[in-house]
């Protein structure tokens, strides 16, 4: 529209520049007329730029409006009253919908796909908690929002499910640092454990492969979205389930949920426990980082005695032998990435029926040493006590695994207790990586 204008514009003024300048000598009383007509075309451009800013205006409210009525939306049940459902997303937006009598309920199990199966149930039959997909009625009544479906899963029903998938992952799972991505065979090679324990898996994905990433500052698989395999880095930190060979260094993934997460180590500067926030000073970059606690963060002090075995341990200087700490003894130097978030705890002695087991996971020791689990870095991060935030204090020194950030990040894991595991920092997080990767990712995996 300008480039017309100014197209306009600039041969007006050409004109004008050939008019002769006796046609220019204007009478006072066509100047003044000139002036007015002026003065009211002025008036007409504001009121026309007025009425287009209101029909803007008007277009963008529209679209909004829309946006506070979605057409459908899922999430949990948190409120019921009459025939009124209040349901929570999980963007954490709330929606209060009017349930009439025609409305069509039905009730489905976690996983399914379709309403095949599913059985038509009652508003009396809804509870807080349930999951729902409500779909709204476009012919509700103007100013009401009405519920013309409503598809529901048992709050029960779905933490069943929860502990069934939590113990898939654990069964048929395997995590680590990603190594290498081979986009075009859909090969994925990590690395995972440390020291004499460390191994390489190789990964196979295939079009079936449900593949996901998680989102920004988070560490929920339900925010966890699709995307391509070319998404996923060297470095990143991944979990895949699926048929393993026996020594679970090769698996036919089924599912691949990945991310790019941080370690931190360093001492707390400040704490606002109101507000679960922690300020801390980190010892590789000097500079301060703001870490969030959520409630899904785990959070574990180690005792004293722990913290030397582990330290001496990761330093290579406790005694080897068949079982117990000696078994997996290793230098710092290891050569692992001190990046790495890997997923398969190693059970003392290395080999055996231990090996690739989870933390937590029911296995026997590896090779019948001595000892048992005992020996075993995540199993006795495992044992290491629970903390709050309430229970830091300004000065500890603790290790953290969280969301990829500069400044300010999320907390999937911490560890406080650390001092003597600062002395070997790099093996240190190896280990914090293994436990937070073994644990923590098979429960977030479990909860979609």
């Amino acid at each position: 529209m300008l480039n017309l204008l100014s197209h306009w514009l600039v041969y007006r003024t050409r004109n004008d520049s050939r008019t002769p300048v006796t046609v220019r000598m204007w009478t006072v009383e066509k100047w003044l007329m000139n002036r007015n007509t002026k003065i009211r075309t002025s008036a007409s451009l504001v009121l026309m730029a007025l009425s287009v800013a209101l029909l803007a205006t008007a277009a963008l409210l529209a679209p909004m409006a829309g946006a506070q009525a979605p057409s459908r939306f899922v999430g949990a049940i948190t409120a019921i009253g009459g025939t009124t459902l209040t349901v929570k997303t999980d963007a954490g937006q709330a929606y209060q919908v009017d349930v009439p009598s025609g409305a069509s309920i039905k009730r489905i199990a976690p996983g399914q796909k379709d309403l095949s199966t599913a059985t038509t149930i009652q508003f009396s039959d809804l509870a807080i908690g349930d999951r729902a997909l409500v779909k709204l009625d476009p012919d509700a009544p103007a100013g009401t929002t009405q519920a013309l479906q409503i598809v529901a899963v048992k709050q029960a029903d779905v933490a069943q499910k929860q502990q069934k998938d939590r113990e898939d992952w654990q069964r048929r799972g395997v995590g680590g640092l990603v190594k290498s991505v081979d986009v075009g065979s859909g090969v994925i090679v990590l690395t995972s454990g440390s020291g004499a324990a460390t191994k390489t898996i190789t990964v196979n994905t295939t079009k079936t492969t449900m593949l996901k990433r998680y989102a920004t500052a988070s560490v929920s698989f339900d925010a966890a979205q699709p995307a391509l395999i070319d998404t996923i880095h060297a470095g990143d930190q991944l979990r895949a389930r699926g048929t393993k060979n026996a020594d679970s260094t090769t698996i036919a993934a089924e599912e691949v949920v990945s991310g790019t997460f941080r370690n931190i180590s360093g001492t707390i500067a400040s704490l606002d426990t109101a507000g679960s926030t922690l300020v801390v000073k980190d010892l590789t970059t000097k500079k301060q980082i703001t870490i969030h606690i959520t409630p899904d963060a785990q959070m574990r002090r180690l005792p004293d005695r722990m913290a030397a075995m582990l330290a001496a341990r990761l330093k290579g200087t406790t005694a080897g032998g068949g079982g117990g700490l000696g078994g997996n003894a290793q230098p710092s130097t290891g050569g692992v990435a001190p990046t790495q978030r890997g997923g398969q705890g190693q059970s003392g002695g290395g080999g055996g029926q231990g090996g690739g087991q989870w933390p937590g996971q029911a296995g026997g020791p590896a090779g019948g040493a001595p000892g048992g689990g005992g020996g075993d870095p995540q199993q006795m991060l495992n044992r290491a006590p629970v903390i709050q935030i309430a229970d830091l204090k300004k000065g500890d020194a603790i290790m953290v695994v969280s969301t990829d950030g500069t400044t300010d990040v999320t907390a999937i894991t911490l560890l406080a207790g650390v001092e003597p595991l600062l002395e070997a920092p790099a093996a240190s997080q190896n280990m914090l990586n293994n436990w937070s990767m073994g644990s923590g990712g098979a429960e977030a995996a479990a909860a979609q």
